[in-house]
């Protein structure tokens, strides 16, 4: 009987964990837990902003087949879900924290909204999960509102959000049933609102960091939180929030010892994208960077050795991976890859040379790529994006991941890079027309089109 826990971890960079290299935090536990199973050190949020990957996560689905922008958007309770699947197979399944996929958010312009945090997601609209303790969005984790399955009260976590959830799933995980669970368990933190509990801020303060080579550190920034002032204070307390997201690890962990469940259950930790803190220049998500786009993917518990695996995967890789992981077999195909083979050292490759990266749609006029969207390709060691508005979208950016990994030299227009630059154009058109996505891509490289409407050229979708 094998029992499934995914961890998800709001705005975790890839590049911000001990087991992932990063100089300043450190993070045991989930190292330990990477040492137990499989850690992928090229995995990507396909489109990295939370509710697209939300819904990629419970659907197995691109993003871009129901053209959804990157918040504001509900889930038809018609989607069959990654719980249907358990279910289907005889799991106890359960949902703690951050759904997002309710549309509760109340960004655009001339709207009246009650707080998110206080509106319950009802019942139809929870995937048809078994056990649901959670909430739309909440970004405080102070003050963080759930409700539970049908009743829409809604209930103050005491605490620190990511503590009082843990402490929710762990009872949940290691209470007696007579069959397997799966559950999934997301935390805001580290997303903005920057706080932390304050033995875990006392403990960042004033300490020195090592910079990302790709930081602007004299830039202004926007404050992310009440304690301190820039861009240093920021990541202090981002790190701060990672090391108690740590300790959580560690205490679910100890948990199911004890209850002596441990040896039966895989716990996977992932986050729905990064956060360039300052890199490039910026903050947040949105960017095909690697520190936006790169998210940690750590299978613990099945076994291989602290296997570490350079395939590049995506967010479409999740739901035939947390079901594989159980021996389930979606029941309807899905375009991502069941990575439990990998995870499990019965496997070396997957039969894909890289994976889309995508950006459908901003609705929000003051926000990145409102006007201008982009698609991508990143490979083993290479990662292309173009990036246009309804005319089409050009070739924008170029790196190679393997010479330049903080991504300073765009070789895009870079003779030397030419035909590479060509054969991943020529290999994103491929992916774009498989995948059924509409996106308009601007002849380039001898390559014609993709979905333009000129009578000469070859602009259909290749269907089949």
């Amino acid at each position: 009987m094998t029992n499934v826990i995914l961890v998800i971890a709001d705005q975790l960079r890839r590049q911000a964990l001990g087991c992932y290299g990063d100089p300043n935090v450190s993070t045991p536990n989930i190292d330990a837990l990477a040492a137990s199973g499989a850690r992928f050190d090229q995995a990507s949020s396909t489109y990295p902003v939370c509710v697209p990957f939300r819904f990629t996560l419970m659907t197995g689905e691109y993003a871009h087949t129901r053209f959804i922008p990157s918040i504001e958007w509900r889930m038809s309770p018609a989607e069959r879900t990654l719980a249907d699947e358990f279910n289907d197979h005889g799991f106890d399944t359960a949902m703690f924290g951050k759904w997002h996929l309710y549309g509760n958010f109340g960004h655009y312009p001339g709207h009246t909204v009650v707080k998110a945090s206080r509106t319950p997601v009802p019942r139809p609209f929870q995937g048809r999960f078994g056990h649901f303790a959670g909430f739309d969005i909440a970004n405080d984790p102070y003050d963080t509102w759930y409700s539970t399955h049908d009743d829409p009260t809604m209930r103050k976590l005491p605490g620190y959000q990511t503590d009082d959830l843990f402490a929710m799933a762990a009872e949940y995980a290691t209470a007696e049933r007579d069959k397997p669970f799966a559950a999934v368990l997301s935390v805001e933190p580290p997303h903005p609102l920057f706080t932390a509990p304050p033995e875990y801020l006392e403990r960042w303060r004033d300490r020195d960091i090592v910079l990302r080579d790709n930081v602007e550190a004299d830039k202004q920034y926007k404050k992310r939180g009440p304690h301190g002032e820039g861009l240093l204070a920021d990541l202090r307390v981002y790190y701060a929030m990672i090391e108690n997201l740590d300790d959580n690890i560690g205490r679910l962990v100890a948990a199911l010892r004890e209850a002596g469940k441990l040896d039966d259950t895989i716990i996977a930790l992932t986050a729905d994208h990064g956060e360039l803190l300052g890199c490039h220049g910026e903050l947040a998500k949105q960017r095909p960077w690697e520190e936006s786009i790169g998210t940690p993917l750590i299978i613990g518990n099945v076994g291989g050795g602290g296997r570490v695996l350079d395939e590049p995967t995506c967010t479409e890789d999740l739901f035939p991976t947390l079901l594989g992981l159980a021996g389930i077999t979606p029941r309807d195909p899905k375009p991502g890859r069941d990575l439990a083979p990998l995870a499990r050292g019965e496997a070396d490759a997957l039969d894909r040379d890289g994976v889309l990266l995508e950006f459908v749609a901003e609705m929000r006029p003051n926000i990145p790529f409102h006007a201008e969207t982009w698609r991508g390709i990143r490979t083993r060691r290479y990662k292309y994006t173009v990036l246009g508005d309804a005319h089409g979208g050009t070739p924008w950016q170029f790196f190679d991941l393997e010479a330049d990994p903080f991504e300073l030299k765009n070789l895009v227009d870079d003779p030397t890079a030419a035909d590479e630059v060509a054969r991943h154009h020529a290999r994103l058109r491929e992916l774009l027309a498989e995948t059924y996505d509409h996106y308009v891509l601007a002849p380039a490289f001898g390559q014609p089109g993709l979905n333009t409407w000129d009578p000469t050229a070859e602009h259909q979708l290749r269907f089949g």
